[in-house]
């Protein structure tokens, strides 16, 4: 199976088993009146909404480049990102706003949380099931979009596990204000992972640099090249699945271009080969050029 292939697929998966989810979540938080349950059924349709986003995106993605998008269309994996990272701070929101009113208002009415238990627990499994092979997809593929995706499911691992505990807690000892106070700190875990999803999917939309550590995998591979005489004006973002990276290299004065063109293949395949999936623009400039980081 291709890459391609099994993105769509690590996504259709995701999109099933949500839709499973958010109907058992809603028939049990109609069952019991848990409001934690409600919270966690709002949080999947924020989920569901999400993955369809995400699916759209690596569809277009995968698209070559043509005369509009010169450059490809990897940054609409960077755009579906960021409309899921904003869209899991927003339902954060929504479950902040109803536990709050519960807890200030008072309404701890008895909840039968039997329902739930069961429910909570399919969750959970499910979603360990889907955040593992979109991660697993999302790295093998360099995809920002899938990795949201995977991310989001993962804090639903989390989330899911934390109500869960709270239902059998809430049969066990008959508080029912625990049923609020469980929605706040879901509400919270979710708050923190849109937060991160949107904070470096919108470094990758404005252009920002990738990681020190990838910058120095780069690095690392120039300053071995014994054929070249220094380099300046290293750049490298990300552009979807994909990272663009620009610089310029020096080389001896005399240098016959064939031998250039061979040296700048070089630096390009090792540098694929060490960090994936990659564009590699390389300038060659004589030595006798000025402001160059010298070896």
């Amino acid at each position: 199976m291709n890459i391609l292939s099994q993105k769509k697929l690590a996504i259709s998966i995701s999109l099933s088993f949500n839709l499973i989810i958010i109907l058992l979540k809603f028939i049990a938080s109609f069952i019991t009146g848990s409001i934690c349950l409600l919270s966690e059924a709002v949080h999947s349709i924020a989920d569901c909404i999400a993955s369809s986003i995400t699916f759209f995106a690596i569809k277009r993605s995968s698209l070559p480049a043509d005369k509009e998008h010169p450059f490809g269309h990897g940054k609409y994996e960077d755009m579906a990102g960021f409309i899921e990272g904003i869209m899991i701070i927003f339902a954060s929101a929504f479950i902040l706003y109803e536990a709050s009113k519960k807890i200030i208002l008072g309404y701890h009415e008895d909840i039968d949380s039997t329902v739930g238990i069961y429910v909570m627990a399919f969750a959970m499994l499910a979603n360990i099931i889907a955040s593992s092979y979109s991660l697993y997809v999302a790295k093998k593929s360099n995809s920002i979009s899938l990795y949201a995706d995977a991310q989001h499911l993962k804090t639903d691992v989390y989330s899911s596990l934390g109500v869960l505990l709270g239902l059998i807690a809430i049969k066990i000892t008959g508080i029912n204000i625990l049923d609020a106070i469980i929605a706040l700190i879901v509400a919270g875990i979710i708050f923190k992972a849109g937060f991160l999803i949107t904070k470096q999917t919108l470094n990758n939309l404005l252009d920002g640099s990738i990681s020190y550590k990838q910058i120095d995998k780069i690095t690392e591979i120039i300053e071995k090249c014994k054929d070249i005489k220094g380099y300046k004006n290293l750049k490298a973002r990300n552009l979807g699945p994909m990272i663009s990276i620009e610089m310029t290299i020096f080389v001896d004065d005399d240098m016959k271009i064939s031998i250039c063109h061979k040296i700048c293949d070089k630096i390009e395949k090792e540098i694929k080969d060490k960090i994936g999936n990659a564009s590699v623009i390389i300038h060659a400039e004589p030595i006798s050029a000025q402001n160059i980081i010298v070896k």
